[in-house]
């Protein structure tokens, strides 16, 4: 015979279930009363350089771990095979006359060939980044463009500024000659015909600007807050650069209110589609119907996932630092090329402008996805990704290049009401995180230290 068991109460079966998950709970978190932990090991705070470098948790940790699988056979590893078909192809344009014959110049066959091998060695072997659709060699690509251009900027900035007009004629004959400065403020009477008057192709281009801005930021205030500062930007550098110098209703209506918003507007709807989207992958097999295969293969041009930011500017000092940073590289990147085709004269619609701001968004997609995992999660990204440090030693090459090539190219100095402004707006952002978290900071480090004089 088997021994019934003994019966309880539902009502003590119950509160034995109660007491038996807190005694859990409480087993896994501190209680209230009990002493908080003290950080580092032992009390003693572990400073960056004590960190040993060899152990897994210092290592920085992919961002994806587990390949795409729905379309695996552009996954797996082609080494070998495309080096294979790279020197065939090297050694059949080098060998043969087919594509140049003997005794013709061929240094610029040369050149791009060396390129090409430059850009083949890093879609094989640079690292990864944070996004891997349509494909994480595309990514790999974007990031030896990057390179290929640094590595220009620093040849070019050990030239003066003839040599490097001079150079630039090389890649485009029609190139070398000065250009005029466009004014944008000669008639600023706020009528319908002057407004419509200004509506040109730079709109467009303003608004399609904007809304790649709002998928690499994807935060509605810092779109906002960097629209106003490029304007002010604007007003404080137009004694240098006259197509800076526009009408009021230029700047506030139709660049900001119009164009920007816009743009942003519509980059940030985007975003969250983009967030609240259902993200199911299936094997290209296992869709089944033509027109599910042609979704799929279009798909592959969307984002594999999608992480929205919270900057988070004023939670606390490391934030707003970063928040300011961030702010003052998007800055220096919108400057730069109005200054570098000023300097090298290049007209504002030249491919080599184009090119230059395509490439720069393209870079800093993934880059400022690095930058805010390294700001937001430090465990995990102990170090800057090489996307965001790349790009960043690529805006200073340039403020470098621009600050050497512009003695004696701007007779005009800066204007007393700049410097006022720049003054004031120094010391607004000096003095917002003292208030803020400096003062605070100083009150609880007194009450500590009062605490301590009273248990003594």
């Amino acid at each position: 015979m088997s021994t019934p068991l003994p019966e309880h109460p539902a009502g003590e079966a119950e509160s034995h279930v109660l007491l038996l998950a807190e005694e859990s709970d409480a087993a896994l978190s501190p209680t209230a009363e009990g002493p908080e932990p003290t950080p580092g090991l032992d009390g003693t705070p572990v400073r960056w350089y004590d960190a040993n470098r060899t152990e897994s948790y210092t290592r920085i940790v992919p961002f994806q771990e587990v390949h795409d699988t729905s379309v695996e056979f552009f996954y797996k590893p082609i080494t070998l095979s495309v080096l294979g078909v790279a020197m065939a192809i090297l050694a059949y344009v080098a060998t043969t006359q087919d594509v140049l014959e003997e005794g013709r110049d061929k240094r610029s066959v040369g050149a791009w060939a060396a390129i090409a091998g430059f850009l083949l060695f890093g879609i094989i072997q640079f690292r990864d980044g944070p996004f891997v659709r349509p494909h994480p060699v595309f990514w790999r690509l974007v990031l030896g463009v990057n390179l290929l251009y640094e590595l220009a900027l620093v040849f070019l900035l050990f030239q003066d500024l003839n040599s490097a007009r001079a150079m630039m004629k090389y890649l485009d004959p029609n190139l070398g000659k000065p250009l005029p400065e466009k004014s944008y403020a000669e008639n600023c009477d706020f009528t319908p015909q002057n407004v419509w008057n200004a509506v040109d192709i730079f709109c467009l281009a303003h608004a399609i600007g904007w809304f790649g801005k709002a998928l690499i930021l994807r935060d509605y205030w810092f779109c906002w807050i960097l629209s106003i500062a490029f304007e002010l930007a604007e007003y404080s550098l137009q004694h240098q650069l006259a197509n800076f110098a526009e009408c009021w209703w230029d700047h506030w209506v139709l660049d900001v209110l119009i164009c920007n918003w816009l743009g942003t507007y519509l980059g940030m709807k985007t975003c969250q589609y983009f967030e609240v989207k259902k993200y199911q992958w299936r094997g290209f097999r296992q869709i089944r119907g033509v027109r599910g295969k042609t979704r799929r293969v279009i798909s592959q041009f969307s984002p594999a996932d999608w992480t929205t930011f919270k900057w988070e500017g004023t939670a606390d000092f490391t934030h707003y630092v970063a928040v300011v940073l961030l702010l003052a590289g998007f800055l220096a990147a919108e400057l730069n090329p109005f200054y570098l085709k000023t300097l090298l004269w290049m007209e504002p619609e030249h491919p080599f402008v184009t090119a230059r701001l395509a490439g720069i968004f393209l870079c800093a997609l993934p880059a400022v996805r690095e930058y805010y995992q390294y700001v937001g999660d430090p465990r995990r990204a102990v170090r800057m990704g090489q996307h965001i440090w790349l790009l960043l030693a690529t805006i200073c090459t340039e403020l470098l290049a621009i600050t050497k090539w512009s003695k004696g190219q701007f007779p005009v100095p800066l204007p007393q009401r700049v410097k006022v402004a720049w003054a004031v707006g120094g010391a607004l952002l000096v003095l917002y995180p003292t208030v803020r978290f400096g003062v605070p900071g100083i009150r609880k480090y007194l009450r500590r230290r009062s605490r301590k004089a009273k248990v003594r």
